[in-house]
C-alpha cells in the first residue's frame, strides 16, 4: 500500500480527525508544503480567535516513516514519533495523534492506550 496515496484519495479537505482527548475539531486543509515536501496540512483550534485556526502539516517522508513502523512494530507509539520525526515532533505533540487519527479513519490502527496507536489486524 502506498500511505500517501491512500492518504489522497480517501482523506478530503474538511474531514474531521479524531483525536482521544480534543475538546474542539481539528480539520483537514488540503495539501500543501512542510519542511521542504508536499504535506497534508490540517486546522487546529484557536481558543483565542475561533475564525483563525492554526495549521500544522505532516510531510509525505513522515507519513512514510510513521505507516512503516506501525506495519513493522504493529503499533505507533509517541516516544518513536519524538525521537524518529523530531521535526514533525516539534512543530507540535497533536502531528502524533493526527497521524494516529488518520491511521484510523484508514482503518489501519486503532486508539489503545495514551501515546499509543496499534495496527489493526483484519478479521477472518
Amino acid at each position: 500500500m502506498n500511505i500517501v496515496e491512500e492518504i489522497r484519495t480517501k482523506i478530503t479537505s474538511g474531514t474531521v480527525i479524531p483525536k482521544p482527548e480534543a475538546k474542539a475539531d481539528f480539520m483537514v486543509k488540503g495539501w500543501g508544503n512542510r519542511r521542504d515536501q508536499a504535506a497534508l496540512i490540517y486546522f487546529i483550534p484557536n481558543h483565542n480567535n475561533k475564525d483563525k485556526p492554526y495549521q500544522k502539516g505532516i510531510n509525505v517522508s513522515e507519513w512514510r516513516l510513521a505507516y512503516n513502523r506501525l506495519l513493522e512494530a504493529g503499533v505507533f507509539e509517541r516516544n518513536w514519533f519524538n525521537k524518529n520525526l523530531n521535526d514533525c515532533a516539534a512543530e507540535g505533540g497533536c502531528n502524533f495523534t493526527t497521524i494516529g487519527g488518520i491511521f484510523e479513519l484508514l482503518g489501519l490502527a486503532d486508539y489503545s492506550a495514551s501515546g499509543v496507536y496499534r495496527l489493526r489486524r483484519a478479521t477472518e
